[in-house]
């Protein structure tokens, strides 16, 4: 491994409070620059902006893509900047390393129309579908990360202020709103099926838990939106971010800002949200040519 890299990577699991994931995806790509290095034979005192860039071209002659090469060379920027900071390095060779410029990939947005297909899917006669319904309903609702649906508890939700507590990425906690339908049918699950699913004394204190009285899991919450998609002949490839993407969307197309939004998905960086306001550009379009009154006086010559 680079020198200090184990400090480093320790400091962003139990300072900075990241996944697992997210650095065992950062040491991979430090050890993607050690495997560079050696072939170079270049020490990382000595390693300039130069080197940086010739490392990027590297990655792109391998075959890397844009975005997996934007990954490294943010962890690359992160990492010299604490060397630097921490005076391991003299000077931070990559300071001044340009990102490659990423295609813009929408995500899959569902319909009102869609989202209501969805939601209704589940059978209702059954605890399973009881369950469902009110995982469904809080997704939409909320904007929720699956990642963060799994790990809510009941004692998270709020029912008199109609607000639910949440631990995003890095463990930050935020505060989002639930509107009156999505509180009631969590409401009754609580009340009336949720005890149906527990086997012992000592289970997860999950909201949502499977057959077993476990907590679902990422893949089983995946599963089942792809299922009840089928069943409600929604014939885009979905997943439960996708209701996530949904929940932004119609928000901004509703009258929501862009900073009220950001809030509650939980993004650190507004471009991150900026991104569905790409996906609402249809719908400005339509406003546009409904509402302007040269449009409407050019259609009625």
């Amino acid at each position: 491994m680079l020198a200090h890299s184990d400090q480093w990577l320790n400091s962003l699991l139990i300072q900075q409070g990241l996944s697992e994931h997210t650095v065992l995806a950062y040491k991979q790509d430090l050890e993607t620059l050690e495997q560079y290095m050696k072939q170079s034979k270049v020490s990382l005192e000595k390693i300039d902006e130069d080197q940086l860039l010739l490392f990027s071209i590297h990655l792109s002659q391998k075959g890397d893509s844009k975005r997996t090469i934007a990954r490294r060379l943010s962890c690359l920027r992160k990492f010299f900047a604490w060397l630097f900071e921490e005076k391991h390095i003299r000077q931070n060779p990559a300071e001044l390393l340009d990102t490659p410029k990423l295609p813009l990939y929408l995500p899959e947005v569902l319909s009102l129309e869609e989202v209501q297909k969805l939601l209704s899917a589940p059978d209702t006669s059954t605890k399973l579908g009881q369950r469902d319904l009110a995982m469904l309903h809080l997704l939409y609702a909320s904007g929720l990360r699956v990642s963060e649906l799994i790990h809510v508890k009941a004692t998270d939700i709020d029912f008199e202020r109609g607000i639910i507590r949440v631990f995003g990425k890095g463990k930050k906690e935020r505060l989002i709103p639930v509107h009156s339908l999505a509180l009631k049918i969590l409401s009754d699950y609580l009340q009336n099926t949720r005890i149906q699913f527990i086997k012992s004394s000592d289970t997860d204190d999950e909201l949502f838990l499977n057959r077993s009285g476990k907590k679902l899991t990422r893949q089983g919450i995946w599963k089942l939106i792809k299922r009840y998609a089928q069943l409600a002949s929604i014939h885009a490839i979905i997943s439960p971010h996708t209701l996530r993407h949904s929940f932004a969307t119609h928000l901004l197309e509703g009258g929501a800002d862009l900073r009220t939004v950001q809030i509650l998905l939980g993004h650190s960086d507004l471009a991150a949200t900026e991104l569905y306001t790409h996906i609402c550009q249809g719908k400005i379009q339509e406003i546009y040519a409904h509402a302007h009154p040269r449009c409407y006086e050019h259609s009625t010559k």
